[in-house]
């Protein structure tokens, strides 16, 4: 069973492509989605984060014989009510990088002694068309008043995750697959997916 991976954020890629491979599951691979790069990107126009995974994933799935895998995910602070959210890659403006998204995060948050934050992620799963299932994964932490940390991407060296003691950007890959918002929705996929080979499902044209 092959899952075609619809990002080309290339560390996000990499998470997905670890967690395949930690699965344990013996049928399961997730590879890169075919000819992403020639595929003009579907418009992220949703309310929510379930909405622009599963538009993400019913899009690309129209471009392969297979299932597509798309996920959407963000950052949701308490003290600027849920903000950035779904707009969390483009925080700071259409031309958005991880560094100005932070340095905005930093100033808008200068003034505030709540520093509450969650890490929200939606894997969506499609084949010819027709979302199969939807997964939420949620990790909760706090924001840094300046970055920590090399690793990770997006808002990673700000978040804090207080279990660890570390931010996510201080830890290895594997580590914070283990206890991050897309690591928790990838492994409730996993479990869906499970199912669907213990009921002799394994070829990607029998789920669903």
């Amino acid at each position: 069973m092959t899952l075609y991976a619809c990002s080309s954020n290339r560390p996000k890629l990499e998470e997905l492509l670890l967690a395949g491979r930690q699965s344990g599951l013996r049928h399961l691979k997730i590879r890169p989605f075919p000819g992403l790069s020639q595929i003009l990107p579907p418009d992220e126009t949703g309310t929510s984060f379930q909405e622009n995974a599963s538009a993400k994933a019913v899009y690309y799935s129209a471009f392969i014989e297979g299932l597509a895998l798309a996920d959407d995910s963000g950052l949701e602070v308490t003290a600027l009510d849920g903000a950035p959210g779904i707009y969390s890659a483009r925080y700071s403006g259409p031309n958005a990088t991880d560094a100005t998204n932070n340095d905005l995060l930093v100033r808008r948050l200068e003034n505030q002694e709540n520093r509450a934050a969650r890490f929200v992620c939606v894997v969506a799963l499609a084949r010819g068309g027709r979302v199969l299932t939807t997964i939420g994964g949620v990790a909760e932490g706090e924001i840094l008043r300046r970055p920590r940390g090399h690793r990770g991407f997006g808002y990673d060296p700000l978040f804090f995750y207080p279990p660890l003691g570390r931010t996510f950007a201080e830890l290895a890959t594997n580590d914070k697959l283990a206890v991050s918002h897309r690591g928790k929705a990838l492994r409730g996929l996993f479990t869906y997916l499970a199912k669907a080979i213990d009921k002799n499902m394994v070829g990607s044209d029998k789920i669903g």
